[in-house]
């Protein structure tokens, strides 16, 4: 997600596999994060819950799920970021240059960077949103009682429930906000981190290197978390919702709204950007290194 012109310019199947490694590396590092963060979207505003921060929220899924139960949704979070991953990078040079057109010269207009950036990440989520609802439900399980079995046991058992149970067209259950908070998230991402790389190359001050890989990275996670969290409380809770609490995208925002507030749409804001801002600079840093080693080598 750098600019064109930055490093190796890689071939369709190079930059998929780069991304996808990069993805699941990052995935694999801060899932902890994401789960917390699951956990506080989930239970609601108010002070009654018993979920609190980040931190507190971690030794709580430890303590009484063990440690193991932090990494919940790893294997269907794999296999969301091979697809989403491998697409929503791979996908956005190509696209970006149908949108400019073949013969142009120079930098990208930043409005193409997004537009770009928003139909590759709406592309890849349609394909990837079963792995992304599986993930969510085994993530969202809490502790059960003694004797009493997890509902999925494992992600191909959870296709297979979930299908079984609601039906095919299930497995894309909140499709729409996913779509959503995927685009938008992904937009902000591939556009921040360009700008923010550009910008630092261009003072004279920053090289091409872990140091301004990290800053970009950093700030992508960031202006996404601001941009994308209403849509990302909303595809939680429309995710997790095995009980037909919400009707929909817009009965969840109004739900939402009216009996927690509209802060309620920031809910776990800082596990969310500890979570985006460490996903970014993870996977930045391994996509840059990554598009080095399967770059085609010169005859």
């Amino acid at each position: 997600m750098s600019p064109p012109s930055s490093g190796p310019q890689l071939p369709f199947p190079n930059l998929f596999a780069a991304s996808a490694i990069s993805a699941c590396t990052a995935e694999a590092l801060t899932l902890p994060l994401d789960t917390a963060k699951v956990r506080l979207q989930l239970q609601g505003g108010g002070a009654g819950g018993k979920y609190k921060g980040l931190l507190g929220t971690c030794m709580t899924i430890a303590k009484e799920e063990g440690p193991s139960a932090l990494w919940k949704g790893l294997e269907p979070g794999l296999h969301r970021q091979v697809m989403y991953g491998g697409l929503r990078i791979g996908l956005y040079e190509p696209v970006k240059q149908f949108f400019v057109g073949k013969d142009h010269v120079g930098d990208v207009p930043l409005h193409l960077k997004i537009a770009s950036g928003l139909a590759t990440g709406a592309i890849a989520i349609t394909v990837a949103s079963p792995t992304d609802l599986v993930k969510v439900r085994m993530q969202s399980e809490g502790k059960k009682a003694p004797g009493q079995p997890k509902k999925y046991a494992n992600a191909f058992k959870a296709y297979g429930i979930i299908r079984r149970e609601e039906g095919l067209a299930g497995l894309w259950k909140g499709l729409g906000p996913n779509i959503a908070r995927n685009a938008i998230i992904n937009a902000a991402e591939l556009a921040s981190y360009d700008q923010i790389k550009v910008s630092l190359l261009a003072t004279g001050y920053f090289g091409d290197n872990v140091v301004t890989h990290l800053l970009a990275g950093l700030g992508a996670g960031f202006f996404a978390v601001c941009v994308g969290s209403p849509v990302d409380v909303v595809k939680s809770r429309v995710m997790g919702d095995a009980t037909g609490k919400y009707s929909g995208v817009l009965d969840c925002f109004v739900k939402t709204a009216r009996n927690d507030g509209l802060l309620a749409f920031y809910n776990g804001f800082m596990p969310n950007f500890a979570r985006l801002g460490s996903w970014n600079v993870a996977m930045f840093l391994m996509l840059e290194q990554m598009k080095l080693v399967l770059a085609p080598k010169s005859s």
